[in-house]
Protein backbone atom coordinates (compact mmCIF):
# COMPACT_ATOMS: atom_id res chain seq x y z
CA UNK A 1 0.00 0.00 0.00
CA UNK A 2 2.66 2.49 1.02
CA UNK A 3 5.61 3.59 -1.10
CA UNK A 4 8.28 6.23 -0.76
CA UNK A 5 7.52 9.65 -2.18
CA UNK A 6 8.29 13.20 -1.11
CA UNK A 7 6.63 16.13 -2.85
CA UNK A 8 8.00 18.78 -0.43
CA UNK A 9 4.52 20.20 0.16
CA UNK A 10 5.07 21.32 3.76
CA UNK A 11 8.49 22.72 2.92
CA UNK A 12 7.09 24.72 -0.01
CA UNK A 13 4.28 26.22 2.08
CA UNK A 14 6.62 27.07 5.00
CA UNK A 15 9.03 28.86 2.65
CA UNK A 16 6.18 30.68 0.90
CA UNK A 17 4.68 31.77 4.23
CA UNK A 18 7.99 33.13 5.50
CA UNK A 19 8.59 35.00 2.24
CA UNK A 20 5.46 37.09 2.90
CA UNK A 21 7.20 38.93 5.73
CA UNK A 22 10.59 39.58 4.18
CA UNK A 23 11.49 43.20 3.60
CA UNK A 24 9.57 44.75 6.51
CA UNK A 25 11.30 47.91 7.73
CA UNK A 26 11.20 50.18 10.77
CA UNK A 27 12.09 53.85 10.31
CA UNK A 28 13.14 56.26 13.04
CA UNK A 29 12.68 60.01 12.62
CA UNK A 30 13.98 63.06 14.42
CA UNK A 31 12.07 66.11 15.67
CA UNK A 32 12.05 67.53 12.12
CA UNK A 33 10.36 64.39 10.79
CA UNK A 34 13.51 63.44 8.90
CA UNK A 35 14.43 59.75 8.75
CA UNK A 36 17.79 59.09 10.36
CA UNK A 37 17.60 55.30 10.68
CA UNK A 38 16.11 52.48 8.60
CA UNK A 39 16.16 49.03 10.17
CA UNK A 40 15.21 45.96 8.16
CA UNK A 41 13.46 43.60 10.59
CA UNK A 42 15.23 40.20 10.56
CA UNK A 43 13.07 37.09 10.18
CA UNK A 44 14.02 33.59 11.34
CA UNK A 45 12.30 30.23 11.73
CA UNK A 46 12.02 29.12 15.34
CA UNK A 47 9.86 29.28 18.48
CA UNK A 48 9.47 32.54 20.38
CA UNK A 49 10.83 30.94 23.59
CA UNK A 50 14.19 30.41 21.90
CA UNK A 51 14.62 34.10 21.24
CA UNK A 52 13.36 35.12 24.67
CA UNK A 53 15.89 32.79 26.27
CA UNK A 54 18.67 34.66 24.52
CA UNK A 55 17.41 37.90 26.06
CA UNK A 56 17.47 36.36 29.54
CA UNK A 57 21.03 35.06 29.53
CA UNK A 58 22.98 35.13 32.74
CA UNK A 59 24.81 38.38 33.42
CA UNK A 60 28.15 36.66 33.95
CA UNK A 61 28.27 35.79 30.25
CA UNK A 62 29.32 39.43 29.92
CA UNK A 63 27.93 40.03 26.42
CA UNK A 64 27.45 43.70 25.56
CA UNK A 65 24.55 42.84 23.21
CA UNK A 66 22.42 39.80 23.81
CA UNK A 67 19.96 40.31 20.93
CA UNK A 68 18.96 43.30 18.81
CA UNK A 69 15.34 44.29 18.49
CA UNK A 70 13.06 44.49 16.54
CA UNK A 71 13.00 40.89 15.37
CA UNK A 72 10.45 38.44 13.96
CA UNK A 73 10.21 34.67 14.10
CA UNK A 74 7.69 32.19 12.77
CA UNK A 75 7.00 28.50 13.26
CA UNK A 76 4.72 25.75 11.97
CA UNK A 77 2.66 24.70 15.00
CA UNK A 78 -0.27 22.49 13.97
CA UNK A 79 -1.74 20.36 11.18
CA UNK A 80 -5.37 19.33 10.74
CA UNK A 81 -7.55 17.73 8.07
CA UNK A 82 -10.11 20.05 6.43
CA UNK A 83 -13.19 18.01 5.47
CA UNK A 84 -15.00 21.08 4.08
CA UNK A 85 -12.63 21.11 1.08
CA UNK A 86 -12.75 17.38 0.36
CA UNK A 87 -12.98 16.39 -3.33
CA UNK A 88 -13.56 13.13 -5.19
CA UNK A 89 -10.73 10.75 -4.39
CA UNK A 90 -10.77 8.90 -7.73
CA UNK A 91 -10.34 12.00 -9.92
CA UNK A 92 -6.88 12.23 -11.43
CA UNK A 93 -4.69 15.19 -12.40
CA UNK A 94 -2.69 14.63 -15.58
CA UNK A 95 0.19 16.99 -16.39
CA UNK A 96 2.87 17.12 -19.02
CA UNK A 97 6.46 17.94 -18.13
CA UNK A 98 7.75 21.26 -19.56
CA UNK A 99 9.94 19.41 -22.08
CA UNK A 100 6.84 17.62 -23.40
CA UNK A 101 8.49 14.20 -23.17
CA UNK A 102 6.77 12.73 -20.11
CA UNK A 103 3.18 12.63 -18.91
CA UNK A 104 2.51 12.27 -15.18
CA UNK A 105 -0.64 11.55 -13.23
CA UNK A 106 -1.66 12.13 -9.65
CA UNK A 107 -4.89 11.72 -7.71
CA UNK A 108 -6.71 14.77 -6.41
CA UNK A 109 -4.91 16.20 -3.38
CA UNK A 110 -6.08 15.91 0.22
CA UNK A 111 -6.97 19.21 1.97
CA UNK A 112 -5.08 20.04 5.16
CA UNK A 113 -4.77 23.19 7.25
CA UNK A 114 -1.34 24.28 8.47
CA UNK A 115 -1.22 26.59 11.49
CA UNK A 116 1.58 29.15 11.76
CA UNK A 117 2.59 31.59 14.48
CA UNK A 118 4.35 34.81 13.62
CA UNK A 119 6.07 36.40 16.62
CA UNK A 120 7.06 40.06 16.52
CA UNK A 121 9.40 41.35 19.24
CA UNK A 122 10.33 45.00 19.70
CA UNK A 123 11.65 47.24 22.45
CA UNK A 124 9.75 50.35 21.40
CA UNK A 125 6.00 50.53 20.99
CA UNK A 126 6.32 52.70 17.87
CA UNK A 127 8.44 50.03 16.22
CA UNK A 128 5.72 47.48 16.89
CA UNK A 129 2.99 49.70 15.45
CA UNK A 130 5.00 50.27 12.29
CA UNK A 131 5.45 46.53 11.75
CA UNK A 132 1.82 45.66 12.45
CA UNK A 133 0.54 48.29 10.03
CA UNK A 134 2.67 46.79 7.26
CA UNK A 135 1.07 43.37 7.75
CA UNK A 136 -2.59 43.64 8.74
CA UNK A 137 -4.04 45.52 5.70
CA UNK A 138 -3.25 42.54 3.43
CA UNK A 139 -5.34 40.08 5.44
CA UNK A 140 -9.12 40.64 5.09
CA UNK A 141 -9.10 38.10 6.68
CA UNK A 142 -6.97 36.10 4.22
CA UNK A 143 -4.27 36.67 1.62
CA UNK A 144 -4.06 34.27 -1.32
CA UNK A 145 -0.63 32.96 -2.15
CA UNK A 146 0.15 30.95 -5.31
CA UNK A 147 2.48 28.02 -4.61
CA UNK A 148 4.01 25.67 -7.18
CA UNK A 149 3.81 22.00 -6.19
CA UNK A 150 5.05 18.69 -7.68
CA UNK A 151 8.42 19.90 -8.90
CA UNK A 152 8.81 20.23 -12.66
CA UNK A 153 5.13 19.40 -13.24
CA UNK A 154 4.46 22.96 -12.04
CA UNK A 155 1.07 22.20 -10.51
CA UNK A 156 0.08 25.60 -9.12
CA UNK A 157 -2.45 26.06 -6.33
CA UNK A 158 -3.85 29.18 -4.69
CA UNK A 159 -3.29 28.82 -0.94
CA UNK A 160 -5.36 31.18 1.24
CA UNK A 161 -3.39 32.40 4.27
CA UNK A 162 -5.97 33.40 6.89
CA UNK A 163 -5.27 35.60 9.91
CA UNK A 164 -7.01 33.95 12.87
CA UNK A 165 -5.87 35.75 16.02
CA UNK A 166 -3.62 38.47 17.45
CA UNK A 167 -2.31 38.48 21.02
CA UNK A 168 -0.20 41.19 22.68
CA UNK A 169 2.25 40.77 25.57
CA UNK A 170 4.50 43.25 27.33
CA UNK A 171 7.28 41.09 28.76
CA UNK A 172 8.54 43.57 31.40
CA UNK A 173 8.75 42.27 34.94
CA UNK A 174 11.24 42.67 37.77
CA UNK A 175 13.89 45.34 38.28
CA UNK A 176 14.53 48.44 36.18
CA UNK A 177 17.56 46.81 34.60
CA UNK A 178 15.42 43.95 33.25
CA UNK A 179 15.22 43.94 29.48
CA UNK A 180 11.81 44.80 28.06
CA UNK A 181 10.21 43.09 25.03
CA UNK A 182 6.89 43.91 23.42
CA UNK A 183 5.61 40.70 21.83
CA UNK A 184 2.77 40.38 19.32
CA UNK A 185 1.78 36.87 18.26
CA UNK A 186 -0.19 36.51 15.02
CA UNK A 187 -1.79 33.13 14.31
CA UNK A 188 -2.39 32.13 10.68
CA UNK A 189 -4.00 29.17 8.91
CA UNK A 190 -2.72 28.09 5.48
CA UNK A 191 -5.28 26.03 3.57
CA UNK A 192 -2.97 23.75 1.63
CA UNK A 193 -3.17 20.38 -0.14
CA UNK A 194 -1.19 17.15 0.13
CA UNK A 195 -0.46 15.18 -3.04
CA UNK A 196 0.22 11.47 -3.25
CA UNK A 197 2.86 9.74 -5.39
CA UNK A 198 3.30 10.91 -8.99
CA UNK A 199 3.11 8.15 -11.58
CA UNK A 200 4.04 7.85 -15.25
CA UNK A 201 1.23 7.47 -17.77
CA UNK A 202 1.24 6.79 -21.47
CA UNK A 203 0.58 9.49 -24.03
CA UNK A 204 -2.32 7.53 -25.53
CA UNK A 205 -5.82 8.96 -25.43
CA UNK A 206 -9.15 7.16 -25.55
CA UNK A 207 -10.21 6.93 -29.18
CA UNK A 208 -13.68 5.47 -28.70
CA UNK A 209 -16.27 5.12 -25.94
CA UNK A 210 -19.33 2.89 -26.24
CA UNK A 211 -22.19 2.97 -23.72
CA UNK A 212 -25.05 0.48 -23.70
CA UNK A 213 -28.39 1.52 -22.20
CA UNK A 214 -30.59 -1.24 -20.75
CA UNK A 215 -34.38 -1.25 -20.84
CA UNK A 216 -34.53 -2.33 -17.14
CA UNK A 217 -32.27 -3.69 -14.41
CA UNK A 218 -33.48 -7.30 -14.30
CA UNK A 219 -31.03 -10.10 -14.99
CA UNK A 220 -30.82 -11.08 -18.62
CA UNK A 221 -32.15 -7.75 -19.89
CA UNK A 222 -31.16 -7.08 -23.48
CA UNK A 223 -29.40 -3.95 -24.58
CA UNK A 224 -31.89 -1.35 -25.75
CA UNK A 225 -29.60 1.24 -27.38
CA UNK A 226 -25.87 1.69 -27.87
CA UNK A 227 -24.28 5.14 -28.04
CA UNK A 228 -20.77 5.51 -29.43
CA UNK A 229 -18.57 8.59 -29.03
CA UNK A 230 -15.24 9.24 -30.72
CA UNK A 231 -12.93 12.27 -30.44
CA UNK A 232 -13.10 14.62 -33.42
CA UNK A 233 -10.31 16.94 -34.48
CA UNK A 234 -11.06 20.67 -34.34
CA UNK A 235 -8.21 21.72 -36.60
CA UNK A 236 -6.37 20.55 -39.69
CA UNK A 237 -3.26 18.59 -38.67
CA UNK A 238 -1.84 17.73 -42.10
CA UNK A 239 -2.21 21.26 -43.53
CA UNK A 240 -3.92 20.20 -46.75
CA UNK A 241 -5.42 23.45 -48.05
CA UNK A 242 -8.54 22.36 -49.98
CA UNK A 243 -9.62 25.71 -51.41
CA UNK A 244 -9.68 29.41 -50.52
CA UNK A 245 -12.09 32.16 -49.49
CA UNK A 246 -12.98 34.20 -52.58
CA UNK A 247 -14.22 37.33 -50.78
CA UNK A 248 -13.63 39.16 -47.51
CA UNK A 249 -15.63 37.72 -44.60
CA UNK A 250 -16.76 39.69 -41.53
CA UNK A 251 -17.45 38.39 -38.02
CA UNK A 252 -21.13 37.49 -38.49
CA UNK A 253 -21.80 36.36 -42.06
CA UNK A 254 -22.73 32.69 -42.57
CA UNK A 255 -22.43 32.69 -46.36
CA UNK A 256 -18.87 31.89 -47.40
CA UNK A 257 -17.89 32.09 -51.09
CA UNK A 258 -14.97 29.79 -51.98
CA UNK A 259 -12.89 29.19 -55.07
CA UNK A 260 -13.93 25.53 -55.49
CA UNK A 261 -16.33 23.50 -53.31
CA UNK A 262 -16.02 20.20 -55.19
CA UNK A 263 -13.88 18.61 -52.47
CA UNK A 264 -16.17 19.70 -49.62
CA UNK A 265 -19.29 17.98 -48.26
CA UNK A 266 -22.34 18.95 -46.22
CA UNK A 267 -22.10 17.88 -42.57
CA UNK A 268 -18.33 18.23 -42.34
CA UNK A 269 -16.04 20.78 -40.71
CA UNK A 270 -13.59 23.24 -42.22
CA UNK A 271 -10.91 25.45 -40.70
CA UNK A 272 -10.13 29.02 -41.80
CA UNK A 273 -7.28 30.80 -40.02
CA UNK A 274 -8.07 30.02 -36.33
CA UNK A 275 -11.83 29.50 -36.76
CA UNK A 276 -13.65 26.18 -37.14
CA UNK A 277 -16.90 26.10 -39.15
CA UNK A 278 -19.58 23.49 -39.85
CA UNK A 279 -20.91 23.19 -43.43
CA UNK A 280 -24.73 22.96 -43.38
CA UNK A 281 -25.36 23.68 -47.10
CA UNK A 282 -23.46 23.91 -50.36
CA UNK A 283 -24.84 25.86 -53.35
CA UNK A 284 -22.34 25.92 -56.17
CA UNK A 285 -19.19 27.53 -54.75
CA UNK A 286 -21.05 29.13 -51.86
CA UNK A 287 -21.08 27.54 -48.41
CA UNK A 288 -23.66 28.08 -45.69
CA UNK A 289 -21.84 27.50 -42.40
CA UNK A 290 -22.18 27.65 -38.64
CA UNK A 291 -19.43 29.88 -37.30
CA UNK A 292 -17.09 29.50 -34.31
CA UNK A 293 -17.55 25.79 -33.62
CA UNK A 294 -16.05 23.91 -30.65
CA UNK A 295 -15.15 27.08 -28.72
CA UNK A 296 -13.12 28.58 -31.56
CA UNK A 297 -13.54 32.34 -32.06
CA UNK A 298 -15.19 33.98 -35.05
CA UNK A 299 -12.75 36.12 -36.98
CA UNK A 300 -12.48 38.30 -40.03
CA UNK A 301 -11.08 36.48 -43.04
CA UNK A 302 -9.62 38.14 -46.11
CA UNK A 303 -10.03 37.01 -49.70
CA UNK A 304 -7.52 34.28 -50.47
CA UNK A 305 -7.43 32.78 -46.96
CA UNK A 306 -6.90 29.00 -47.10
CA UNK A 307 -9.85 26.73 -46.35
CA UNK A 308 -8.74 23.47 -44.71
CA UNK A 309 -10.93 20.38 -44.58
CA UNK A 310 -10.98 18.42 -41.31
CA UNK A 311 -10.90 14.72 -42.21
CA UNK A 312 -10.73 11.31 -40.51
CA UNK A 313 -6.97 11.47 -40.89
CA UNK A 314 -6.99 14.59 -38.71
CA UNK A 315 -9.09 12.76 -36.10
CA UNK A 316 -6.44 10.04 -35.93
CA UNK A 317 -3.70 12.64 -35.43
CA UNK A 318 -5.08 14.04 -32.14
CA UNK A 319 -2.36 14.03 -29.47
CA UNK A 320 -2.48 14.19 -25.70
CA UNK A 321 -3.18 17.75 -24.55
CA UNK A 322 -4.93 18.83 -27.76
CA UNK A 323 -8.41 20.31 -27.82
CA UNK A 324 -10.98 18.14 -29.56
CA UNK A 325 -14.70 17.76 -30.09
CA UNK A 326 -16.95 14.69 -30.14
CA UNK A 327 -18.75 12.75 -32.84
CA UNK A 328 -21.60 10.49 -31.73
CA UNK A 329 -23.77 7.77 -33.21
CA UNK A 330 -26.29 5.29 -31.85
CA UNK A 331 -27.81 1.99 -32.86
Amino acid sequence: MFEYFYNEIFRSVIIAFGSLFNGIEVRHKDENDDTFSIVKVPLAYGPMQKFLARMQQEANLNKPIQMTLPRMSFEFTNLSYDSSRKSTRTTQIINQTPDGENIKSNYMPVPYNMTFQLNIMTKLNDDMLQIIEQILPYFQPHYTLTVKFLGNLEEKRDIPIQLDDITMTDDYEGNFDQRRALIYTLTFTAKTYLFGPVEDVTGSIIKKVTVGYLADTTLGAERDITYTVTPRAVKDYDGDGTTYVSDNIDLTTQIIPVGDSSDLAVGTYIYVDQEEMFISKIDGNTLTVKRAQDNSKAGKHVSGAAVHKITKEDNAAIQFGDDFGFSGSYS
